[in-house]
């Protein structure tokens, strides 16, 4: 997912204690954004405030991986992610589709959030439904365990975007950390959270992210292209979104009207 406002230094302990094959001693160095990615990162519409690049990985937002590769591809004109209440242009196409959703050597809760989640998206008759399939061949998106470096850099989680009108494919989760979360349903939420960037929704609160993040106004930005708000919903952050930027580990934010709405009309 995002990450946590209130992540801290126990949560760290507990990512380094979950198994010491997973997990390296030594932190990894971050690798300096040059100015040029920077000024493209913002003209896509991203915060360019909060960019960390790894291994040719940018980690925008916090829970947002696009490769260099990939953003060479994008453009302030297409290929844009949809922010919640405000939508552009990428989106998953061919509906109405059925998503194949895998998850891959996990621990069962992971599996069992994972339904709970579906089931979220699927009460909502969209024209894009999602179902567990057990065969990794099978998969559009295939969830598994986040690499160990996102321990250091205080990643919970991440996903990506719609490419070629097809889902994002894959979904990282750092079990260091949700291996220790009690409330099934708090995982739930977290896993529907980036299966919302999978299929093209951005963060509700992208006009200012200090709204669940805290600290001071951050405007991600629309990319110059504008928003183009979805009728119904709110023009501003809405409350208990799932697709707030930030949240608590443990807390439950089931769909809201608003959300539906949203939902709705994209698909």
């Amino acid at each position: 997912m995002r990450r946590f406002k209130q992540l801290g230094i126990l949560a760290l302990m507990v990512a380094m204690l979950w198994s010491c094959q997973e997990t390296e001693t030594q932190k990894p160095i971050l690798e300096e954004v040059p100015k040029e990615i920077l000024q493209k990162v913002k003209a896509l519409g991203f915060n360019p405030n909060e960019v960390k690049m790894y291994e040719e990985q940018l980690f925008i937002e916090g829970d947002i991986l696009i490769t260099l590769d990939q953003l060479d591809k994008m453009s302030p004109s297409v290929g844009l992610p949809v922010e919640e209440h405000y939508h552009t242009d990428n989106l998953v196409n061919g509906t109405p589709r059925t998503i194949n959703v895998y998850v891959r050597n996990m621990p069962t809760k992971y599996a069992q959030a994972t339904d709970i989640a579906i089931s979220r998206y699927n009460s909502e008759n969209l024209n894009l439904s999602f179902q567990r399939v057990t065969s990794s061949s099978q998969a559009d998106i295939t969830i598994r365990a986040s690499p160990w470096y996102y321990y250091w850099f205080g990643i919970l989680g991440s996903a990506g975007f719609p490419t070629n009108g097809n889902p994002y494919g894959t979904i990282l989760m750092t079990r260091g950390y949700y291996d220790n979360v009690s409330n099934i349903n708090g995982l739930a939420t977290t896993i529907a959270h980036e299966m919302g960037h999978c299929i093209g929704f951005r963060h509700t609160d992208y006009q200012d992210r200090s709204y669940s993040c805290g600290g001071s106004p951050d405007n991600e930005g629309d990319g110059g292209v504008g928003a183009n708000h979805i009728p119904g919903t709110p023009t501003g952050p809405s409350a208990n979104s799932w697709m707030l930027a930030c949240g608590s580990p443990e807390g439950d934010r089931p769909f809201t009207n608003d959300d539906k709405t949203a939902l709705g009309y994209v698909y």
